[in-house]
C-alpha cells in the first residue's frame, strides 16, 4: 500500500490516531516511521511520559509496517524496554522487519524523541493472517 492509502486506512485506528495523535510519516517495504506530539494527557501521575503512550506508538508503527509490506498480522507477543524519559516534544517510532516468514514475522521498533534521545525499544512477533485488500 502507498502512504496515502495507509493514512486513510489507519484513520480507523482511532485510539492511535485520535487519542494519541499518531501520524504516519513514512513507509517502506519492511518498515515504517510514525510520530506523535507529546501532550499533557500523556503524562503519568508523576508528570513523566506514560509508558502506555510510548507502547501505543510502537504498536502503531508495527501495524503500519505490516500493511506497508502487504501483510496483515496480529501480535503474538511483544516486549518493550523503557530506556529514559523524553526530553523533547515529539515521539518518533521506527519499525524495521527483523524477519518476515510465510506465517510469522518479527519487527523491532525503536522510539526516540526529536532531540535524538533513545526512549524505548520494542519487539513484536506477529502472525500473518491475510494480505490486505
Amino acid at each position: 500500500m502507498c502512504i496515502e492509502e495507509l493514512r486513510e486506512k489507519f484513520k480507523n485506528d482511532r485510539f492511535a490516531s485520535e487519542a494519541l495523535g499518531a501520524v504516519i510519516d513514512s513507509v517502506r517495504e519492511g518498515g515504517s516511521v510514525v510520530s506523535a506530539e507529546i501532550t499533557g494527557i500523556m503524562q503519568n501521575a508523576e508528570g513523566g511520559l506514560m509508558g502506555g503512550a510510548i507502547f501505543t506508538l510502537a504498536d502503531f508503527a508495527f501495524a503500519v509496517a505490516n500493511y506497508a509490506s502487504d501483510e496483515k498480522a496480529v501480535s503474538l507477543s511483544s516486549s518493550i524496554t523503557f530506556l529514559t524519559t523524553a526530553k523533547g516534544k515529539k515521539l518518533i517510532a521506527e519499525a524495521t522487519a527483523i524477519r518476515r516468514g510465510r506465517k510469522t514475522n518479527c519487527y523491532r521498533v525503536d522510539i526516540h524523541d526529536e532531540l535524538g534521545n533513545a526512549i524505548a525499544t520494542a519487539t513484536f512477533n506477529g502472525y500473518i493472517v491475510a494480505k490486505p485488500q
